[in-house]
């Protein structure tokens, strides 16, 4: 199942990973759900349990093969966030608060205006920063070595 790039990317994504969307249009139409996945390259999302497909999978080594079910990306403007007051689809609006944070609300005929929470999954990254040092890492006690003094005249370049 290949997919071509988009003509048309969306420079401002108003649709977050983890945000509550509905489904406007397709087979599960009506249906709520999380994004689980935001592809970018194609204008697309994937919702986490809806639009299952059935894929075909050749066995191999190390795994069996048979007959899955997978999530197929929709394309993102087939989904709207939910309002979290009314709990209806809405568009999404930005603007400022009066302590100058920028944060997103619902905007539209059936919206509430409250404002749209930032999801928390967000907070946590998906390749967590690695703990130990690797081969290119310098040294903490290089790091620390004091190579410069200029009252001492340590470092100084021989003009």
């Amino acid at each position: 199942m290949g997919w071509k790039a988009a003509e048309k990317l969306i420079r401002h994504w108003k649709i977050l990973r983890g945000d509550n969307v509905m489904i406007i249009r397709g087979k599960d139409k009506g249906e709520t759900g999380l994004i689980k996945r935001v592809i970018r390259s194609q204008n697309r999302v994937i919702v986490e349990g809806k639009n299952l497909v059935k894929k075909h999978i050749k066995q191999g080594e190390g795994h069996t093969g048979g007959i899955f079910s997978i999530e197929a990306p929709l394309h993102v403007s087939n989904v709207q966030v939910v309002d979290p007051v009314t709990g209806k689809p809405c568009k999404v609006g930005h603007k400022y608060l009066e302590d100058g944070t920028k944060v997103r609300f619902a905007r539209g005929m059936n919206a509430s205006g409250a404002v749209i929470p930032r999801p928390e999954i967000l907070k946590e990254r998906r390749k967590p920063r690695p703990t130990s040092p690797g081969p290119k890492d310098t040294p903490i006690e290089l790091v620390l070595e004091k190579t410069y003094d200029e009252k001492a005249g340590i470092g100084m370049p021989d003009l």
